[in-house]
């Protein structure tokens, strides 16, 4: 198709935006990004994790600067309590190769290679409608813009979706991830872990739920408290049970760790002031069609999945990746549009299938950690996973 004329709207300029606007851009299109938020997005620091190939894919496509740091890893390791003790026994290790990231310098790399395509802040959508030529408008405050393509990449709230798919909600897991960022410095007293975590990211199981801990590179705004200490940050996820009403989110993960964690673990998560801290349900939504000319949506829009499968930064990039190929490849923006939904709604399927799984299997219904090892750890994968594959389970022997 020659997009050279083609204007495309993109709705929402984070990370699903960018790369919606990259993918745009560099099939030929004339794009504009409309982003509600008038600040600077690349102060969430939280961390992302990456599969390799990926990673190289869009570095040579050019979405990511090669220059972007990363701290990737090689290995998966299983920790949990040791029986009838509080120390840390490393039960199973797993070939789990993943580049993690962090969530500004990766929104910063996407945001820096949009091109020409212009990047509206401060520019909430109020409306979107469908003109009976077959294109879009979307509406703001300063009037109306005509597209051939809107892309709705306004997130897990997405009013874009309720286009698409009316009435479409989330559906509640019943637990909560508490997510965040902690200096190097809580590792201070722990080389163990120190020299674990740099070459391996860490699952520390216990009854109830799962914490996962992996390093990632400083953003902008920790730059100061990273010195030292190679220029990177601990980044966690920590999923269990909701605590009662009011408590305090930072106070209950704490909790978590002290009554679940090894000694070293709960530690390294009681340590100092967090650098970034967000507590938050779990729940899972999936549209039936991600596409419906001339409307497409893309990201936590089109599905949010359980962050188990961590494919929520991977599931944007790879609807780009795919989103870029049908502009090229189609005849005409419908056709387009109807490839792209034809690949990414079974995908995303597939994910959040998935996602309810790995749920089940490690915050509704954990195993005992304590009594497994390798070979139990290998077998349990095995049957959750059901013959799919996904990158954070490597290769199981």
């Amino acid at each position: 198709m020659a997009a050279a004329a083609l204007r495309v709207g993109v709705i929402g300029g984070s990370i699903a935006g960018c790369a919606a606007a990259v993918a745009g851009f560099r099939a030929g299109a004339d794009v504009t990004v409309y982003e509600r938020s008038d600040g600077e997005l690349q102060d969430r620091g939280f961390g992302i994790v990456i599969p390799p190939p990926l990673h190289e894919d869009l570095v040579s496509a050019g979405y990511l600067d090669a220059a972007m740091p990363t701290a990737p890893v090689a290995y998966r390791a299983w920790v949990t309590r040791q029986p009838g003790g509080r120390s840390a026994r490393e039960f199973a290790r797993q070939d789990a190769a993943v580049t993690p990231c962090n969530w500004g310098l990766l929104w910063r790399s996407l945001r820096g290679n949009v091109g020409g395509a212009r990047y509206l802040r401060g520019r909430p959508v109020t409306a979107v409608r469908q003109e009976p030529d077959g294109r879009a408008v979307i509406r703001t405050a300063d009037g109306e813009e005509r597209y051939d393509i809107v892309v709705g990449a306004d997130g897990h709230r997405s009013p874009t979706r309720q286009v698409l798919a009316p009435g479409l909600c989330p559906t509640p897991a019943g637990y909560l991830v508490w997510r965040g960022t902690i200096p190097l410095s809580a590792l201070a007293g722990h080389p163990r872990e120190l020299e674990l975590l740099r070459e391996a990211w860490v699952t520390v199981g216990f009854r109830g739920g799962h914490g996962i801990f992996y390093l990632i590179p400083a953003g902008h705004r920790d730059g100061a408290r990273a010195r030292g200490t190679g220029g990177q940050v601990i980044a966690y996820a920590v999923y269990g049970r909701p605590p009662a009403p009011g408590t305090d989110a930072g106070a209950h993960v704490r909790t978590i760790a002290e009554e679940h964690f090894p000694d070293s673990w709960a530690d390294i998560v009681a340590r100092g002031e967090h650098l970034a801290m967000a507590c938050h349900p779990v729940a899972d939504v999936q549209v039936p069609r991600a596409a419906r000319s001339p409307l497409l949506l893309a990201g936590d829009a089109a599905g949010v999945t359980r962050p188990h499968t961590a494919s929520g930064a991977v599931k944007a990039l790879q609807d780009a990746l795919c989103l870029e190929r049908a502009l090229r490849e189609s005849a005409s923006p419908a056709r387009a549009l109807e490839r792209y939904a034809d690949e990414r709604t079974a995908a995303g399927a597939r994910l959040m299938e998935l996602g309810r799984r790995l749920g089940h299997a490690q915050v509704e219904a954990t195993p005992d950690w304590a009594a497994m090892g390798q070979a139990e750890v290998d077998a349990w994968c095995r049957v959750t996973l059901a013959g799919t594959r996904h990158y954070l389970y490597g290769e199981l022997r």
